[in-house]
């Protein structure tokens, strides 16, 4: 799955938002990439999870 976060600007917001999805699961493998704004994410979790667990983090996620 593929997200768009507009806040997430520098490598610290790619280590929390790394870090939020990694809370949900520690399995998944996450592309972040900060110019583009853009995460990928592969998981077996539901994306309702992953977009909450953003959420609680401070970061608004946009599927794209």
């Amino acid at each position: 799955m593929k997200f768009h976060i507009e806040n997430m600007t520098c490598g610290g917001c790619a280590r929390g938002v790394t870090s939020a999805i990694k809370a949900v699961d520690p399995a998944a493998s996450i592309a972040a990439d900060p110019p583009t704004r853009t995460v990928n994410v592969e998981t077996m979790v539901a994306r309702d999870e992953i977009v909450s667990a953003l959420i609680n983090a401070g970061f608004s996620p946009a599927s794209e």
